[in-house]
């Protein structure tokens, strides 16, 4: 069992769209499977069709227990359950740091979770906050999308270096390469130097596809509506590498 937070500093760099698709992949082989949306945007909720109750606001949530099982909903897709998100979900930082062991709270409420499915998947907000702290503790694996550009290695660097800084297990993040577009000539280098010359890169890399950005009209994780294109060939080629990583 492993509970896999996708995170980025950044925020646009194929996050959510990796959460939903690799959540629906692993559910897919017949794991039971659970995707806690923790982002106050609710991306991921939306995907799946799926509001959370009036009164299932970030209280509720840090509340734990009974509470959380009661607003766990079942997807479309066998195995695959969801806990959606909420706009107040933007002050957890506030509420958090008014609790006792507030860099650890999540990881005690997320912990329950490990008895009932074999894998959980984080969709989480971006940006370095306590929030964050709380999900690098919670989580086994912390599998980061970056775009092949300057800036976002850049980002991906910081990252390390807080690691570093707070000592967390910095063999835990894995990176890969997302929204790559081949006819970029940067794209093209950064791609060729970095998996050449990172071995903690992830091989595997998602390509700039439009049935990816689809995902928002459709509604459902493209390796469903899409089951023969690249794009969904490039998601399982990412699942089966994170699986011969991390749970192998």
């Amino acid at each position: 069992m492993a509970i896999f937070a996708i995170y980025s500093i950044k925020g646009g760099v194929g996050k959510t769209a990796t959460t939903v698709n690799t959540a629906y992949l692993c559910a897919a082989e017949g794991e039971k499977t659970l995707i806690i949306d923790i982002d106050p945007q609710g991306s991921a909720s939306f995907y799946f069709r799926i509001k959370a109750k009036n009164k299932f606001k970030k209280k509720r949530l840090l509340k734990g227990g009974k509470t959380i099982d009661e607003n766990i909903k079942g997807t479309d897709y066998a195995n695959l359950d969801l806990l959606p998100s909420d706009m107040s979900f933007r002050n957890l930082d506030l509420a958090l740091n008014e609790m006792k062991h507030s860099k650890r709270k999540l990881k005690a409420i997320f912990e329950p979770f490990k008895h009932e499915y074999q894998h959980i998947f984080i969709d989480c907000p971006p940006n370095i906050t306590l929030v964050s702290e709380n999900i690098f503790n919670a989580a086994d694996y912390i599998l980061v999308p970056l775009i092949p550009t300057t800036l976002s290695l850049r980002t991906y660097e910081k990252l390390r270096a807080f690691f570093k800084k707070k000592k967390f297990a910095s063999d835990k993040i894995f990176a890969f390469f997302s929204m790559v577009e081949k006819r970029k000539k940067l794209h093209r280098d950064i791609l060729k130097e970095r998996l050449s010359d990172s071995p903690e890169l992830l091989q595997a890399y998602i390509p700039y596809r439009a049935e990816i950005e689809r995902m928002g009209l459709s509604r459902e994780p493209v390796v469903f509506t899409y089951p023969t294109s690249d794009a969904t060939s490039a998601y399982k080629k990412l699942w089966h590498e994170i699986k011969s990583r991390c749970l192998e």
